[in-house]
C-alpha cells in the first residue's frame, strides 16, 4: 500500500509540474502574440479574438490568463523590454561635463528609439484611449523620463538662473516625438543628439531680459 501511495504521488506531482508547464507555455505564446500584434497595428486595434488567433488558443483562455487590459499590457512590456532592453546611460550619466552628458545621454537613447520605432509609435499613439496602457506608461516610461530629465538638468543648476529653460529643454530633447521630428528633417541620431545638445546649452547660457 506504501508504494501504491508513493508512486499516485508521484504521478500527481509529475501532472502538476506538466500542467504548469503547459500553461506557461500558453502564456508565453498569448504575451507573444500580443506583442507582435502592437507593433504591426497598435494596441487599441489589436482585438482578443485576434491575440487567441495568433496564438492558437481561445478567447477564454486569454481571458483566463489575463483578466485584465492593465496584466496584459505589463506583461508584453516586460517581454518587449526584455527583448529591446533600455540603454545603459551609466556612463553617460557619469561624465563630469553636462553638455557631453546630454549628448550622449541622447545618442543612446535615439538609437534605442530607431531600434523600437514601430512599437513606440503605435503604443504613445494609442494610450490617451486606453486608460490601463496610460496608467502603466505613467508609472513606468513616464516616471523614467522624468528621473532622466532631473539627473540630466542637475549639474547645470549651479552654472544657471534659467533652470525651467534647461529642464524644458532636456525635456523636449529626450522626447519620442521629437527624434522622431528630427529623423523626418534628415539627422541621423549623432546629429540629432548634437543639435538637441546645442538648445540644451543654450537654455543653460540664456540670461533673462
Amino acid at each position: 500500500m506504501e508504494s501504491f501511495n508513493t508512486l499516485s504521488n508521484e504521478k500527481r506531482a509529475y501532472e502538476l509540474k506538466e500542467r504548469a508547464r503547459r500553461q506557461r507555455e500558453t502564456r508565453r505564446r498569448i504575451v507573444e502574440a500580443t506583442v507582435a500584434l502592437h507593433a504591426e497595428r497598435g494596441p487599441a486595434a489589436t482585438t482578443v479574438a485576434e491575440i487567441a488567433r495568433r496564438a492558437g488558443v481561445s478567447r477564454l483562455t486569454v481571458y483566463n490568463h489575463f483578466p485584465s487590459d492593465g496584466e496584459l499590457f505589463a506583461a508584453c512590456q516586460s517581454e518587449f523590454l526584455t527583448r529591446h532592453p533600455v540603454p545603459d546611460l551609466a556612463a553617460a550619466l557619469a561624465l563630469d561635463d553636462p553638455a557631453k552628458r546630454v549628448r550622449e545621454t541622447l545618442v543612446a537613447l535615439y538609437r534605442s528609439y530607431r531600434e523600437r520605432e514601430s512599437m513606440t509609435a503605435n503604443v504613445l499613439r494609442d494610450r490617451t484611449s486606453l486608460p490601463a496602457l496610460d496608467e502603466l506608461l505613467a508609472r513606468t516610461v513616464d516616471r523614467h523620463q522624468t528621473e532622466l530629465a532631473q539627473a540630466l538638468a542637475a549639474p547645470f543648476a549651479a552654472r544657471t538662473r534659467n533652470r525651467n529653460h534647461v529642464r524644458a529643454a532636456i525635456a523636449l530633447a529626450l522626447a519620442f516625438p521629437t527624434w522622431q521630428r528630427l529623423t523626418r528633417e534628415g539627422l541621423g541620431d549623432s546629429a540629432a543628439a548634437r543639435l538637441m545638445t546645442e538648445l540644451v546649452a543654450t537654455a543653460a547660457g540664456t540670461r533673462e531680459r
